[in-house]
């Protein structure tokens, strides 16, 4: 597959991984999308196929039973190349258990926790979520009703929480609740919330408008007992473990992002060749070209911002303003591309069949998610006016 530029920050081993996962995912991932889109959930077969080859939580020490590779540019070549293929569904909930719950239980856990959970999470025995929006509350963390009241030896949690990926397969999940509603967020904490325990219950998948194969639903805690042993980091600190978080969740997204506008370009670019208008490839009108042009340098300039980013963050230099920036400019370029596509393949881009159409689709809930695009312009402007 055609790039747009030479990326100098991937060496020739990237190179070979990045092969290996495009294999991957022709292979065992895109034969099989259609079906779980019908299924509203990827299969769990799928999640211990990906953990065997070793894709699932390539962070994770060696002593928890990962393989300890400290090197985010491979996670990013895995959620590149996954967005890339337009299998939006395992695009999202593969890297969210990888790169946006796991680091929660390596970076606060408990030695006990991550003994018991990191092998499950490597080989995809157990999958994870993460839970903070609720019906009331979605970017407002401080606004969240979940409490968690202390019980001596246990936590006893009563509330809900919405839009959760990995919600309906989810074996554990990260969990933000009020252990002291009186203190706003500094009575927020997390707690890791084994989906097997009595009293917590899950909706069936939503019947979204995109992300088929992603088995978002509700979750339900009715008097959920949950251990002290369970506590991620200290209580009340659950606030600053989110923030502290943020920035790589919404690098991820970026990745994800441009890797499904290049995707879906490079399919427009073979569709616009082969498709016929008035005697000639639709690829031969101006406007054809004109708008394929724009689209390949917006791509361009928010991979060239992305990858310097994504070195930022190796050298964790990458702070809430400029992880903001690249999750704002990616999902609108992505957005965009793909509705511009969609223009392009004209009334065949309307059509469920066509990748186009789930691009489209799928792009939609990236400006929302990771906190609102609305909200990434509010945390830019505070670091350039301050509040």
């Amino acid at each position: 597959m055609t790039e747009f530029i030479e990326r100098p920050i991937f060496t020739e081993e990237h190179d070979m991984f990045r092969q290996s996962v495009r294999d991957f995912i022709a292979q065992e991932i895109v034969p099989h999308n259609a079906e779980w889109e019908k299924n509203h959930m990827v299969s769990r077969e799928s999640w211990t196929k990906i953990g065997e080859n070793g894709f699932l939580c390539m962070q994770v020490p060696e002593e928890y039973g990962g393989l300890g590779i400290t090197d985010f540019r491979y996670n990013a070549i895995f959620a590149e190349e996954l967005s890339r293929a337009g299998v939006a569904g395992p695009a999202v909930g593969y890297p969210l258990h990888s790169d946006i719950v796991l680091p929660y239980i390596l970076d606060f856990g408990s030695e006990e926790m991550k003994h018991k959970w990191c092998p499950k999470m490597v080989s995809g025995e157990a999958i994870a979520a993460v839970a903070m929006t609720e019906p009331g509350a979605g970017s407002d963390l401080q606004g969240m009703k979940c409490t968690a009241e202390d019980k001596g030896d246990h936590y006893l949690v009563n509330g809900s929480k919405t839009f959760i990926t990995n919600g309906y397969l989810c074996d554990v999940v990260v969990t933000a609740v009020k252990t002291d509603p009186s203190l706003g967020a500094k009575g927020i904490s997390l707690l890791l919330m084994e989906a097997d325990a009595e009293g917590f219950t899950k909706g069936e998948p939503f019947q979204k408008i995109g992300l088929h194969a992603q088995d978002t639903c509700e979750l339900f805690f009715d008097n959920v007992k949950v251990p002290k042993g369970n506590l991620i980091g200290k209580e009340g600190e659950g606030f600053k473990y989110l923030m502290h978080e943020l920035a790589q969740e919404r690098l991820v997204v970026g990745i994800g992002a441009i890797g499904a506008a290049e995707g879906i370009f490079w399919k427009t670019v073979k569709y616009v060749n082969e498709r016929n208008a008035f005697g000639q490839a639709i690829s031969r009108f101006q406007n054809t070209r004109f708008k394929m042009a724009e689209m390949a340098t917006e791509i361009t300039k928010s991979r060239a911002f992305l990858d310097q980013c994504l070195m930022l963050h190796l050298d964790k230099k990458l702070d809430a303003a400029m992880a903001s920036m690249v999750k704002l400019t990616t999902t609108e370029v992505q957005c965009q591309v793909a509705d511009e596509c969609l223009q392009l393949h004209g009334g065949y881009g309307y059509i469920w069949e066509y990748d186009v159409a789930r691009a489209w689709a799928d792009a939609r809930v990236q400006r929302i998610y990771a906190g609102t695009n609305e909200i990434m312009k509010e945390l830019i402007a505070r670091k350039i006016l301050g509040k």
